[in-house]
């Protein structure tokens, strides 16, 4: 038996990141927190209500429910596959290093889509806090700065200030959203409780379709278990835990709360109700069932918990450009880590420099912060990010037909099967139904459809041509560990 395999690298060795020995708990607070349960809820649930009708709630249990499918098949890699890189690592072992170099690149791309779009809704939320509270009017573009600037801090910082301030955040976020939710419960909401959301003829119309996007988007922060598996302790127990524990807990939560907003405005109320009152609409609704206190409460909340989000993502981001930088892909300089904190500090900041030269472009075009940064710059990032998870569900599939001894049930690869199709599917009905999210004409949804699919066709001509003209870089793409057990 090699040294490899009696003796694993610590973190530090294998990856230079800073080991902090993150527990199940800590691994699904990161993930969850990376979706930031008020920025999902307050943000953009009443886009899906308006879109989806009073069966809304059943979006979040239906993406939950493929996201668990896939999450069995993916887990069943991880045990065997050491890897450090999130997904392209698998896709790269099961697919080839060309089409894992491609899948990087689309996540690299996607992960920045997500996180710079979310400074729009940041900078509305905020801009609503400070003029409801203390009467002041801060431009957004001032705004986003600042929490660019913010997020690049505590990232600078590394992965265990980070991992406790998310914690803390992700806690107080879902208490507020479960004191809303129990107050509208309280009081019978509009005209009694109603589980109409729930039955076939409402849970499964067009419109329910067509929000998936806006639902699979509440589950982004997905990766952030795999993306840790190095600073974890007992990764082949915790990172699974935490994967299902964090996919069960986000699909339930976000259900409920959608569902009792429904029961706040009634059946036949709601949907104009979140027309009417936009990313007010959940303000409004805990001000009146719970009091002015807890609204004053959600606004201070919407503020730190898209902090949260963005903090999560750019450690993400960090790490993928960081892994990268380690296999030769991108210059050496980005996977220096910072002497002292062991954060990905480098790739930090040319993070943090795109996402500021974003939001001034879109300062100086008049872009709506709301309308067009949030919506429309996340949009490429969702459909990328479902298309990944498809083609994981693929490499998953792929690995276990060739390896038997990782095939530790037999359902593990016909849930591989189904995850690819299911999450496929998903992307067809996001591209199907993209007018309904982005509310753009039909050439800036091309456009935003054609993001990701034009990255990845990118990625695959620079893997072939560094694998002709630098053949030691290619080799080193999605470098990873095996362990048969």
């Amino acid at each position: 038996m090699s040294d490899l395999e009696t003796r694993p690298p610590t973190a530090e060795a294998a990856t230079g990141l800073k080991r902090n020995a993150i527990g199940t708990g800590g691994i699904a607070f990161l993930v969850i927190s990376a979706a930031a349960p008020l920025t999902v809820m307050a943000g953009v649930a009443p886009v899906a209500i308006g879109i989806g009708g009073i069966g809304a709630p059943m979006g979040y249990v239906i993406a939950g429910a493929v996201l668990l499918i896939f999450a069995i098949s993916f887990m069943a890699i991880t045990k065997h596959v050491k890897a450090a890189g999130g997904f392209y690592t698998y896709i790269a072992l099961a697919m080839g290093k060309t089409v894992g170099l491609a899948s990087a690149i689309v996540a690299i791309v996607s992960y920045n889509c997500l996180q710079i779009g979310v400074y729009g809704l940041f900078a509305v939320q905020t801009q609503a806090m400070l003029h409801t509270l203390f009467g002041l009017d801060v431009p957004w573009p001032v705004v986003a700065l600042v929490a660019i600037a913010a997020v690049w801090f505590l990232g600078y910082r590394g992965i265990d200030v980070g991992a406790k301030v998310l914690g803390v955040l992700l806690v107080a976020e879902t208490a507020i959203l479960a004191v809303m939710g129990v107050g509208i419960l309280a009081k019978g909401g509009a005209s009694g409780i109603s589980f109409a959301s729930f039955s076939p003829e409402h849970a499964f119309t067009p419109g329910v379709l067509a929000i998936l996007a806006i639902c699979f988007a509440a589950f982004m922060g997905f990766e952030s278990t795999v993306l840790y598996r190095r600073e974890a302790r007992n990764p082949d127990r915790s990172v699974p835990r935490a994967t299902y524990i964090a996919v069960g807990f986000m699909s339930v939560f976000y259900a409920f709360i959608v569902w009792t907003v429904v029961q706040a405005y009634g059946d036949g109320g709601v949907v104009e109700a979140a027309g009417e009152l936009s990313d007010g609409m959940f303000f409004a609704t805990i001000n009146h069932y719970v009091g002015p206190w807890a609204e004053v409460v959600m606004y201070v909340l919407i503020v730190t918990s898209v902090y949260a989000s963005q903090l999560a993502f750019h450690n993400a981001i960090n790490r993928y450009v960081y892994m990268l930088a380690k296999d030769g892909v991108l210059p050496a300089f980005l996977a220096k880590t910072h002497p002292k904190y062991k954060s990905p500090h480098r790739a930090g900041q040319i993070q943090t420099i795109l996402a500021a030269v974003v939001i001034l472009i879109c300062a100086v075009v008049g872009a709506d912060p709301y309308k067009q940064l949030l919506i429309w710059v996340n949009t490429p990032g969702i459909f990328g990010i479902v298309g990944l998870q498809g083609l994981v569900s693929v490499a998953a599939f792929l690995y276990l037909r060739r390896n038997p001894a990782a095939v530790t049930n037999r359902l593990l690869i016909p849930l591989s099967v189904a995850s690819a199709v299911l999450l496929f599917g998903v992307a067809v009905l996001i591209a199907v139904n993209i007018e309904l999210l982005t509310f753009a004409d039909d050439v800036t949804n091309i456009i935003l459809l054609l993001v990701a699919p034009v990255v990845f066709l990118a990625g695959l001509l620079i893997a072939r041509k560094l694998r002709t003209t630098r053949p030691a870089v290619y080799a080193r793409i999605g470098s990873f560990e095996t362990h048969e057990s």
